[in-house]
């Protein structure tokens, strides 16, 4: 014994020696009451015996197997029994969100969201009895205010035009459309129901950066093409953008609108995942991939490496696609990189018709943790930036602006719309309208409700002939609860909206108009006066050759 264990706790002491031989004593344990219930079984019925002995010996084998094995610390000592903790594990997130989760308190959606989603798409009661659950005293609550002398908007008002100066084929948009779902992170049968919703519906889908697919096409419904980093659907075998073969496909009536992606909510300058168990031979041939292989798209767009290289291959896109409008998608990182963008259309004099905001908080198939928690911009700060840069560089009159993050319901538009976008558009909030139950299984491939996966049992389950009605049901509802909303709020045209329509709860108890909480940049400043602007030092450092 060494000096160590004299001075050691006599109790501290005798655990470690009798740690090597503790292991056995389990095991026996283990053993013993195994065999003392298949006795006492056995004793009260008989007819049961050798079934009871069959479990038995199964049991105390792996009983045996868990106390030798060497990968996992809990099975080795408590065998058998630590088994419950792999099984309780597994269905925990069940056991959460149906027996002990309160209505606002689950992620990223919470049951109150989920819930209107669902009556909406299955045209069911979506009214509240007994009053709000909502803490509307507390700091960070958002409202509207109501007028004496509420109006009625029409369905056109639901409706905008996409498509600057430079468009010669504008496009008459939803303020309410389906966000970037890519079949491989999408199951077959889930886009067909959402182009077939938005066909009926009368709004848009867009694709993705797996591109352009044969399940987009099928049912007529108009279609966003997204340019992805990795250029799926007009690449070349090189990895580089095919004018002609772009040229070709994006002639198709279906399509209205190019985006061409720089980043996206939650893979923010990382580039898109498609988990190899997700890439079948039909996804790996319209995407040009290998089997068995994660699909990981370049970070960056390999067509320009400055803003203003950017600009001109906005200008190429636009005339291939002959005239339709182009725009762009980003997550708000650096946010000089975007005033080098405004100085770029500037410079060059090339508009694009919109701009698609990707808040930090948007969703995604598979990401990896850290970017998804802690990399980009929220929406409602990226939104008020991006509209106070086109406003500063005297071009918020020329670019729609769309808001894509969480957008769920009426409110969510008003909210989006007041801040500073033009329109929204909403992928999660579909998904839930074709059934996806948020079971958090997208990068598994084992989604419950056939939606984000590859697998043909599991799809089988979502028909298309039921889910795109819903897909439907749940736009148009939305769109009618934002317009009943705007017409309670007494505008007359939901351009009308704005941030003194906008009122949050600060931590000192105080309701406040957005205006005043937050800066909101006149028309031109940027270019007359930026140092009297909180956005002065970035607009210096803003350049159109660097980003």
């Amino acid at each position: 014994m060494t000096k160590d264990d004299k001075n050691r706790p006599l109790k501290t002491l005798f655990m470690t020696i009798e740690t090597p031989d503790s292991q056995l004593k389990r095991l026996y344990v283990m053993i013993a009451i195994i065999l003392g219930l298949f006795i006492t079984i056995a004793m009260i019925e008989r007819r049961s015996i050798l079934a009871l002995l069959v479990i038995s010996i199964v049991c105390i084998c792996v009983a045996i197997y868990d106390s030798f094995q060497i990968k996992h610390s809990i099975l080795r000592n408590f065998p058998l029994i630590g088994r419950l903790r792999f099984l309780f594990e597994l269905i925990r997130p069940e056991i959460r969100q149906y027996f002990i989760a309160g209505n606002q308190e689950e992620t990223p959606f919470d049951r109150e969201t989920r819930s209107i989603v669902y009556q909406r798409a299955k045209c069911a009661l979506d009214t509240q009895p007994f009053g709000t659950q909502q803490r509307i005293v507390f700091p960070g609550y958002v409202s509207a205010r109501h007028s004496l002398k509420p109006t009625v908007l029409t369905e056109n008002d639901g409706r905008i035009v996409v498509g600057g100066p430079q468009c010669s084929k504008p496009y008459q948009a939803s303020r309410l459309n389906v966000s970037a779902l890519s079949y491989g992170a999408l199951s077959q049968n889930a886009i067909l129901a959402l182009n077939k919703g938005a066909k009926v519906g009368g709004f848009s889908h867009n694709t993705g950066e797996g591109g352009l697919s044969p399940y987009h096409l099928q049912n007529g419904g108009d279609l966003v093409w997204q340019l992805g980093t990795a250029m799926f659907g007009c690449c070349t075998h090189e990895g580089r953008f095919d004018p002609v073969l772009f040229r070709e496909k994006a002639a198709a009536e279906q399509i209205k609108m190019i985006e061409i992606k720089l980043s996206q909510g939650e893979k923010h300058s990382h580039g898109g995942i498609l988990p190899a168990v997700k890439v079948t031979p039909e996804i790996a041939e319209i995407r040009g991939i290998p089997l068995g292989r994660d699909c990981i798209s370049p970070p960056t767009n390999p067509e320009f490496s400055t803003p203003e290289e950017m600009m001109h291959f906005i200008a190429k896109v636009r005339e291939l696609a002959n005239g339709k409008p182009v725009g762009f998608k980003l997550c708000i990182g650096i946010r000089y990189q975007f005033l080098g963008i405004c100085k770029a259309i500037l410079k060059t004099g090339i508009i694009p018709d919109f701009i698609t905001v990707d808040g930090a908080e948007g969703g995604t198939g598979a990401a990896p943790l850290e970017f998804s928690d802690h990399i980009g911009e929220p929406l409602n700060e990226a939104l008020i930036f991006v509209h106070n840069a086109l406003t500063g560089t005297g071009l918020r009159d020329k670019i729609r602006v769309i808001a894509s993050g969480k957008v769920a319901t009426g409110f969510d538009m008003i909210h989006k719309l007041s801040i500073g976008a033009d329109m929204c558009n909403s992928a999660r909030a579909m998904m839930f309208a074709l059934g996806c139950v948020q079971s958090l299984q997208c990068n598994k491939n084992t989604c419950p409700t056939g939606v984000t996966t590859q697998n043909p049992r599991l799809m089988r389950g979502l028909v298309v002939e039921d889910k795109y009605i819903r897909v439907a049901n749940f736009q148009k509802a939305t769109i009618h609860s934002f317009l009943e909303l705007c017409g309670a709020m007494g505008v007359h045209s939901p351009d009308e909206l704005s941030p003194w329509k906008l009122f949050q709860r600060t931590p000192q108890g105080v309701t406040k108009p957005f205006a005043e909480i937050y800066t909101f940049l006149e028309k031109n400043v940027l270019l007359l006066q930026p140092e009297v602007t909180h956005l002065n030092h970035e607009w210096e450092v803003a350049s159109a050759e660097s980003f």
